[in-house]
């Protein structure tokens, strides 16, 4: 594109005529598998729309009343199958006590409270809405709201205010919470994993500060001194058999708009059609006054989704953005700017 030499208002209308309604993504820095994102945005929110409109639009005759009711309940008392059981938290304090020697106690137990409550809210939630289907109690408002969420295959507003930040629908969002709670099942049962699978937690912010914390006190350092330092390792994780001695190894994080190469070691092209790749095991290391990387180094921030905006909660922390993962490229950091490159811990 070039500014235009026209002088008069004939000429500028010809000059914006053959200026194309759609511009290529390339044009603007951006990967051509950002026209396939942005198209898909645009097909979600449609039917987004159309099925606001089909709920406030529902039929209100008896036989479809009772088929939606009947659906509805049928997907209730599924979801009560499958809701886990609440983490044994007395058991946890007991058998990972909190001490100043090890932070992640304190994380794990924090961890094992939030998914409580939310385990509580939703088990609470869906038994109230069943009752009040089969006739027992009335269906108040907020009784309305979950079913028609459920219906819908949405998270209900009054879990996912007590929840972590989602972008699923409500299927998979049961999936994810069934698969978050084994993780943490696993931890309580089996002791610190080897490698944190960073996308199971619901503070993740409260694990990096943990790791800070233990290495800041081993060493009797201040921890305003002490930062991350980012290694992606060769193996892959089911090769990976002892914990590092400093730090810890994450996974579960999906990079958008880029591609790590595992024979480089460094960020590439994403190929055509990939949106999403997994990035491998991260090594966070701990250093005190660490020293600004040298070379093609791209800060790439982490999301907890891919909304990439959020607010700062009480704790200061934002409720989406986590922090900055340096990750070595062979070119230079504005081209991933450009690129819009980010890493998140949750796909849609």
């Amino acid at each position: 594109y070039q500014t235009s030499t026209a002088v008069d208002t004939k000429s500028f209308l010809r000059v914006i005529g053959l200026y194309p309604s759609a511009p290529h993504p390339e044009i603007f820095g951006l990967h051509e598998n950002a026209d396939i994102t942005g198209q898909q945005n645009a097909t979600a929110e449609l039917f987004s729309t159309v099925l606001a409109m089909q709920s406030a639009g529902r039929a209100t005759g008896a036989t479809a009343g009772e088929a939606r009711e009947t659906q509805v309940t049928n997907l209730i008392v599924d979801m009560m199958s499958k809701l886990p059981p609440e983490f044994k938290l007395e058991t946890a304090l007991i058998k990972y006590p909190s001490t100043y020697e090890e932070s992640m106690n304190t994380v794990l137990t924090q961890e094992c409270v939030r998914y409580n409550h939310l385990l509580e809210v939703i088990g609470a939630s869906l038994q109230e809405t069943l009752r009040g289907l089969k006739g027992l109690v009335v269906m108040n408002p907020e009784l309305e709201a979950v079913a028609a969420a459920i219906y819908d295959n949405q998270v209900p507003a009054v879990w996912a205010a007590k929840a972590y930040p989602s972008l699923k629908p409500l299927a998979a969002w049961i999936i994810d919470l069934l698969r978050r709670h084994a993780f943490i099942q696993d931890w309580l049962n089996h002791g610190h994993p080897k490698v944190y699978w960073v996308s199971g937690l619901f503070f993740p912010q409260a694990f990096l500060t943990g790791t800070l914390q233990n290495f800041a006190r081993r060493n009797k350092v201040p921890i305003d001194s002490v930062s991350f330092g980012f290694q992606a390792m060769s193996m892959k994780e089911a090769d990976i058999v002892t914990p590092p001695e400093c730090g810890c190894y994450i996974s579960g994080l999906f990079l958008e708009g880029a591609r790590w190469s595992r024979q480089e070691m460094a960020l590439t092209e994403s190929k055509p059609k990939e949106l999403y790749t997994e990035m491998p095991v991260v090594w966070l290391i701990p250093t005190q006054d660490r020293e600004p990387p040298v070379g093609d180094i791209y800060p790439c921030p982490l999301y907890k989704t891919l909304q990439r905006a959020g607010v700062l909660s009480t704790t200061g922390h934002s409720t989406n953005f986590i922090m900055y993962v340096e990750l070595p490229s062979n070119m230079p950091q504005k081209h991933w700017v450009a690129r819009g490159v980010a890493l998140f811990t949750s796909l849609k």
